[in-house]
């Protein structure tokens, strides 16, 4: 009944008549979209409510959310085999939670996701650390070149560096590490484990710094919360449908978008006016990490041969954005 109605929608008939390329691109940026108005509803909830305790109502209420997928691929599919990792991840993945949420309270909008962008350069910096992979002088050169669009951004020589940004920074790192261990995991668990004990473990980690702070929220932030787990998981869907469908270097630059869109979205909502230097340094930030992210893609090309035992091509690219 549902999917009648749904497919007798001339939106839904637009898209199924386009190519598989062009299907990509309106998902690619419709997860963008949800992802944007996913910030403004943890800004807007953080007005009556702590901080910490969206952190910790985003992991509840995400869990709830992924029960019907649970209950669809059964719990063979996500059994833990690398606990260790997994535990780690965790902690990890909380500090870059609750770092990236607090900063969105902080700084305005379109500073944090620009900040936000630098988290390919600390991968392959951490990659080169700890995981042995070699990077040539091109990948260096682009690195670097990051690094001073960053630079440009926070502009430590004139001004003091606020709680806000540091947090960003912080959040940016810990993310980085967070993939990291993700690349690892890879090896000996299924994606769907991957993503679901994530949720599963922060839901414990963050309620024991919200319950200092606890006070239930009201009938306006409720609606936020479902707001910010519904659209991250409708978000998540679609960005992962998305390269399922096309290249992933075609699909890259479309995620400089983000900036203006939070831009616009922080003016109309917030007031909020990002100044030059942060256009500035988003864009030479995205730049370097898009020349990192083709040059990576031609290292390892997404192809049917990369299908493991009993994986699915969804299986497969979920695995691989993942491993990014």
């Amino acid at each position: 009944m549902i999917n009648r109605l749904l497919n007798e929608l001339q939106i839904i008939q637009f898209f199924n008549l386009q190519s598989p390329q062009t299907k990509a691109i309106i998902l690619n940026i419709s997860s963008i979209v949800l992802f944007s108005i996913m910030v403004i509803f943890i800004r807007k909830a953080s007005e009556s409510l702590h901080i910490l305790e969206v952190v910790f109502f985003r992991n509840l209420l995400a869990l709830i959310v992924m029960l019907p997928i649970i209950k669809s691929i059964g719990l063979a599919a996500i059994k833990m085999n690398n606990t260790r990792l997994f535990f780690m991840r965790g902690f990890v993945g909380a500090i870059g939670m609750i770092a990236g949420f607090t900063c969105l309270t902080l700084i305005p909008l379109a500073q944090a996701t620009a900040i936000s962008f630098s988290q390919p350069l600390f991968i392959t910096i951490g990659a080169t650390i700890f995981l042995g992979e070699i990077i040539k002088a091109r990948r260096i050169a682009a690195i670097i070149v990051g690094i001073i669009g960053m630079l440009i951004i926070v502009q430590p020589g004139f001004n003091s560096l606020s709680f806000g940004i540091i947090l960003a920074i912080i959040s940016a790192l810990a993310l980085s590490v967070n993939a990291l261990i993700v690349k690892k995991l890879t090896l000996t668990d299924t994606p769907h484990a991957i993503i679901i004990w994530m949720v599963v473990m922060l839901i414990p980690i963050t309620l024991i710094p919200a319950i200092p702070v606890w006070e239930w929220p009201s009938l306006e932030a409720w609606l936020y919360l479902w707001g910010i787990a519904i659209l991250g998981t409708l978000a998540h869907f679609s960005w992962t449908k998305s390269y399922a469908l096309a290249d992933i270097t075609s699909l890259e630059p479309i995620g400089f978008i983000k900036l203006p869109i939070m831009a616009l979205l922080g003016w109309m909502i917030f007031t909020e006016i990002p100044g030059t230097w942060t256009w500035v340094g988003g864009l030479i930030i995205f730049m370097s990490t898009i020349y990192i992210s083709q040059r990576e893609a031609k290292a390892s090309t997404v192809s049917y041969t990369h299908l493991r035992a009993h994986e699915t091509r969804e299986d497969l690219v979920c695995r691989l954005l993942l491993e990014k």
